[in-house]
């Protein structure tokens, strides 16, 4: 793939050099902490925004932290005796992470954005220049082989992905290395993919600068460069998932028809893991006149796999071209230019009759299991991060569930998940409310309506009794009769256990 246009990147054969570096940065407080404290809440939450004048204000002074901030990661000009104190001058111009502009100041070849990891982890992610602020939206170049920094997107795969200790990772499509990063910290050996070379040399930069375990880096497309035979106990990919006309962004556009690639990357998933492994990405799904877009998910999830679907988003096909045109920056272009691209878009889309897509989650467990277990739900709530615990614990659920018939249910027993509250809704002065819902504070922060017997059973559920003798206690005070009352309540103790209200006692 040609890099023509974009400037040469440091040397990533100098972890020695990265070290300094790391070390520089360390001492002046350039960590996302740092950056927080010297530009405070605003300017630091502009940066998101793609806007560097509040932080630009708030870095016109001569501390060393004002200098790095400006230099890394606001693409300014600092002068080089500002420098000379705080960083490895030298060390930096010969290795590429620094050149000169005139003949008095230095400035930056790639953007250095600190970003903390879960444990207060001290990292930096590597970008191309103009792609550390504000993710795709703070894009300077619209160069084909552009690599872009730690977007929204990138965030939410993070913190979606399951964390338990594994043997071996594959970051597929690794960008500037983020999920690489992550996957260092729980992963013995970590492999990570891309189809663009020169991401490959930033994501070294990135673990180099960070502090982290050198990957193995491999170029090529999808599951191309990994070997027939070989497969990993963790798979987590931020593709190109945007469905457009054509290939015109690497970051963005995958070149396949449609959502093809996305179902692609699923479907073949399955014989890339081992038993027990996840498999965790991003995605894009088009809404076709006349399918059922749930089935059509379905259809992607591979045999011997477990599945967990999540839509979080849906956008009709006006708003999709719109966002992405704009993300590209293709509005502050020509005009003529930008309505043709639209257009295109819009017929691309027509011709295979998709009138709304859809973006979420996409997660798979492999069991071999000849019924495999699949929900695909909508689900445009807000939720809380990091959900890879919950992700987890929904699959442990469903096995649960898959071995325990209904008298088995009943004599088990359970506890009450943490904060789960209850609310009752009716009509004020009514002695009795409407309905009774239990909700989630945490994870999915999913509500439920219950009935007297469901409310009743979860509120007394502290792990002391079995499901059947709580529900014997229901029944004499409601005056039911209690072979009536075992028989029909376990679906609803199935849906509480399902959905992570309750919580079965070891």
């Amino acid at each position: 793939m040609s890099e023509a246009g974009l400037p040469p990147l440091p040397s990533s054969d100098r972890p020695d050099v990265a070290a300094r570096l790391r070390e520089a940065l360390l001492a002046a407080s350039f960590t996302a902490d740092g950056l927080l404290d010297l530009l405070g809440a605003p300017a630091y939450a502009a940066l998101a925004r793609s806007e560097i004048v509040p932080a630009l204000r708030a870095t016109r002074g001569d501390t060393p932290l004002e200098a790095l901030v400006r230099l890394f990661l606001l693409q300014q000009p600092v002068p080089r005796a500002r420098l000379a104190d705080v960083l490895p001058v030298e060390l930096c111009l010969e290795n590429g992470w620094l050149t000169s502009v005139g003949a008095d100041e230095l400035a930056a070849t790639v953007d250095v954005r600190p970003y903390g990891g879960p444990d207060g982890e001290d990292w930096f992610i590597v970008s191309d220049l103009g792609c550390a602020v504000g993710g795709a939206g703070g894009i300077g170049s619209r160069e084909e082989g552009v690599v872009l920094g730690v977007g929204g997107a990138s965030t939410t795969l993070a913190g979606i992905t399951v964390r338990t200790p594994v043997a071996s990772a594959l970051d597929l499509g690794t960008g500037s290395g983020i999920q690489a990063l992550h996957a260092a910290r729980h992963a013995t050996r970590v492999t990570a993919t891309d189809v663009n070379p020169r991401a490959l040399r930033i994501t070294a930069l990135t673990l180099a600068l960070s502090g982290a375990p050198a990957a193995d880096l491999r170029e090529g497309s999808l599951f191309t460069p990994v070997r027939h035979d070989e497969t990993f106990d963790l798979i987590v990919s931020n593709p190109p998932f945007v469905i457009s006309p054509g290939a015109r962004l690497t970051y963005r556009d995958g070149g396949m028809r449609g959502d093809d690639l996305c179902r692609t990357l699923v479907s073949e998933a399955g014989g890339r893991l081992n038993e027990g492994g996840f498999a965790q990405f991003l995605a894009n799904w088009e809404h076709v006149a006349g399918e059922d877009w749930q089935d059509r998910l379905r259809s992607w999830v591979p045999r011997g796999c477990d599945a967990w679907i999540v839509q979080r988003e849906e956008q009709d096909v006006t708003q999709y071209a719109e966002l992405w045109l704009r993300d590209a920056g293709d509005h502050r272009g020509d005009l003529a230019e930008y309505q043709a691209r639209y257009d295109a878009w819009l017929d691309e889309f027509e011709a295979r009759k998709v009138k709304t897509v859809g973006f979420g989650w996409i997660t798979l467990r492999k069991t071999g299991s000849s019924v495999p277990s699949v929900t695909v739900e909508d689900w445009p709530h807000p939720v809380e991060q990091p959900l890879g615990e919950t992700i987890r614990a929904h699959f442990d659920r469903l096995d649960y569930l898959g071995a325990h018939d209904d008298a088995a249910l009943l004599e088990a027993s359970f506890r009450l998940a943490d904060e789960v509250v209850q609310e009752q809704v009716g009509l004020p002065g009514a002695e009795d409310p409407e309905h009774v819902v239990l909700r989630q504070n945490r994870g999915m922060r999913r509500a439920t309506k219950v009935d007297t017997v469901g409310a009743g059973f979860a509120g007394v559920c502290d792990g002391s009794m079995s499901a059947g003798r709580i529900l014997d206690a229901i029944a004499q005070l409601l005056g039911e009769d209690p072979i009536v009352l075992r028989d029909r309540t376990p679906a609803q103790i199935r849906l509480l256990i399902e959905q992570g209200f309750i919580e079965p006692v070891s």
